[in-house]
């Protein structure tokens, strides 16, 4: 699965801390600057379940 985050950057780290507690994320992009958000920044990441949380 595909997600975009979008946020300033202390927004997409706390994200990233997130979904690496229930996924395991296989793939990371840069961090993109937003074109309507001056401060904001976009990120594509591509995730998979965990295998030890599965039931």
């Amino acid at each position: 699965m595909r997600i975009r985050l979008e946020g300033n950057r202390a927004e997409l780290t706390l994200g990233m801390i997130h979904l690496r507690q229930i996924f395991t994320v296989t793939s990371m992009s840069r961090a993109f600057p937003n074109r309507s958000r001056p401060r904001n920044y976009r990120l594509y990441v591509t995730i998979t379940p965990r295998k030890d949380l599965r039931p």
